[in-house]
């Protein structure tokens, strides 16, 4: 008698198998699509930092990833503070420099927030709330940087945070832009 659980267990590979090829296809012709769409946003860092969160394996549609982008954004912007606060904790910190670092602070205490409200606005198919929300988000990396340039020869030590977080608050409007 042949065992009952093998088909059972088949079949659950296998459907196991076609949802994580449906999301990585998802993922790969969403990111196509946004990146041809935006020049704010790289392939490579798209589908990279979709897949690397583990809510993408379920999505089926692009509408499934917005959420899942505004929430990459929100533990992105998270970190950010985290790192910010780790800078601020060096007592030998010259004064402009504290200064804009707690500039940056105060901006991604607010992205937040922001993200949540583009993401609820989304969520009850309210896109244009959501992309001036995200929009509004958006602005904080450029702003953050932006201090720092008005000393001159004063490199920002969040370089590589903010092009990140720009990244990452971009693919969401781009999905939601091509929603509409």
């Amino acid at each position: 008698m042949k065992n009952p659980f093998a088909l059972f267990y088949t079949f659950l590979a296998f459907f196991f198998l076609l949802l994580v090829s449906v999301s990585s296809d998802v993922i790969q012709e969403s990111c196509e699509k946004a990146a041809k769409g935006d020049a704010n946003i790289h392939f490579d860092f798209c589908v990279a930092s979709l897949e690397e969160n583990p809510n993408s394996k379920t999505a089926t549609s692009l509408e499934d990833l917005v959420p899942i982008s505004i929430n990459i954004a929100i533990s992105n912007a998270t970190s950010i503070s985290s790192i910010v606060s780790k800078l601020l904790e060096n007592k030998n910190l010259e004064n402009y420099t504290r200064s804009c670092l707690e500039d940056c602070s105060e901006l991604y205490s607010d992205v937040g927030s922001k993200l949540q409200s583009g993401g609820e606005a989304f969520e009850s198919k309210d896109y244009g709330t959501a992309k001036v929300d995200i929009s509004a988000a958006m602005d904080a990396p450029d702003t953050c940087e932006d201090g720092f340039k008005e000393k001159k020869g004063l490199v920002s030590p969040l370089t590589k945070e903010n092009n990140n977080f720009f990244q990452l608050t971009a693919i969401p409007l781009a999905f939601i832009t091509l929603l509409q």
